[in-house]
């Protein structure tokens, strides 16, 4: 068994058109930043999502961080963001020189709670803080509760940034994530359900935005025939080869959300039935791309065996599982952050264990997978 090939939580998967496009790169001498393929990538993510304007960039979370830029965040002010998220949902809040102001998850979606919400504004302004932005993030692909937490934003004239980083292919009502906000954040790390090996987007209906994001992220070169700057700029353009990778991805995209949403029935189907084990819930007005999934595990109803149990007793097989985020609250470098908490992300971070969700997980790796899930809860 322990010999057993590494079945990884979510490794990336290449189709059969990405060498095409990097193919040709090589063959025009593309290979410099910029070119054909960003431009290609940007109009297929546009119209993918229905958003009217994307660029491309270097990752998620230079996206986000030029987000935050855009909406002129900077020192003294305060951007609330979801604690039960990865730290790139937050780091760059502190780039800017602000604080974030973290918001617990309500328990269906796992994401930021309205209720929570709207009382961490109401006490931010009776303390004289006029929040900057709301973060809000799709965890694991599932949609936020956007209608409540729009609400909110237009009650109090606050512009929403949307992380789908982890969400392309889902949608709310028929939109697509990353379409709701001002601005919306797109990842294709090398995990996501699509990846151009690093890389990611921004996206908006406003094309101010994303032309001066991509002015920005271009290191703000004046135009001029000498090299003249006159704002501070970022190296955050994605390369003309990653956007070829992209391109590719996008032709199999339906795919790779058809297989992720198949994988979550099946695990659906083999543990939905043991007392103490939950999902994560897709509410009736939403539809999950299911980039990972994920299971809770309450143990009491095991004998005391817990999720980190769970979690070695996999990789006794060499198989890959990982605990739910950390909430960013009890992060030790935002501990001194102001935080609205009900206790829902550290029960799901306690309990929580994302499973192996690949979109080229194969037959036998599901067999392997049930082999030890059976043994487990069958002690």
């Amino acid at each position: 068994m322990g010999n057993s090939a590494k079945i990884w939580l979510s490794s990336p998967h290449m189709g059969e058109y990405e060498f095409d496009f990097v193919k040709d790169a090589f063959e025009t001498n593309w290979i410099a930043p910029l070119g054909p393929h960003v431009d290609g990538f940007e109009q297929d993510l546009c119209a993918f999502t229905g958003s009217a304007h994307a660029a491309a960039l270097s990752s998620g979370t230079s996206a986000l961080h030029l987000a935050l830029i855009l909406l002129g965040v900077g020192p003294g002010d305060e951007v609330i963001c979801q604690s039960f998220t990865f730290s790139a949902s937050a780091n760059p809040i502190v780039y800017q020189g602000a604080t974030p102001v973290f918001v617990d998850s309500e328990e269906d979606t796992w994401n930021m709670d309205p209720d929570l919400l709207r009382f961490a504004i109401i006490d931010r302004l009776a303390q004289g803080k006029k929040v900057k932005a709301i973060i809000p993030v799709h965890l694991y692909g599932m949609p936020a509760k956007m209608d409540e937490i729009l609400n909110l934003a237009a009650e109090y004239n606050i512009p929403v940034i949307e992380d789908a980083a982890e969400a392309l292919g889902s949608t709310y009502m028929n939109k697509s994530c990353g379409t709701f906000g001002e601005l919306g954040v797109l990842s294709f790390n090398g995990n996501k359900i699509i990846t151009t090996s690093g890389g990611g987007a921004l996206i908006s209906e406003d094309g101010n935005y994303i032309h001066k994001a991509r002015f920005l992220a271009t290191q703000a070169r004046d135009p001029a025939p000498h090299y003249q700057h006159s704002h501070i700029g970022y190296n955050y353009r994605m390369s003309n080869v990653c956007a070829g990778i992209g391109r590719g991805q996008m032709r199999v995209l339906s795919a790779r959300i058809n297989a992720r949403r198949s994988n979550f029935e099946w695990y659906e189907n083999k543990l939905g039935a043991i007392s103490g084990i939950k999902f994560q819930s897709e509410l009736a007005e939403s539809y999950s791309n299911r980039w990972l999934s994920a299971i809770i595990l309450d143990p009491t109803h095991f004998d005391g065996k817990s999720r980190e149990d769970l979690r070695m007793w996999l990789e006794v097989d060499n198989i890959e599982s990982r605990p739910l985020w950390k909430p960013m609250h009890l992060q030790p470098i935002f501990r001194d952050s102001p935080a609205y908490l009900n206790g829902v992300s550290e029960k799901l971070f306690d309990q929580g264990l994302c499973l192996p969700s690949g979109s080229n997980l194969k037959i036998e790796d599901f067999n392997r997978i049930e082999a030890r899930l059976t043994s487990f809860f069958n002690q």
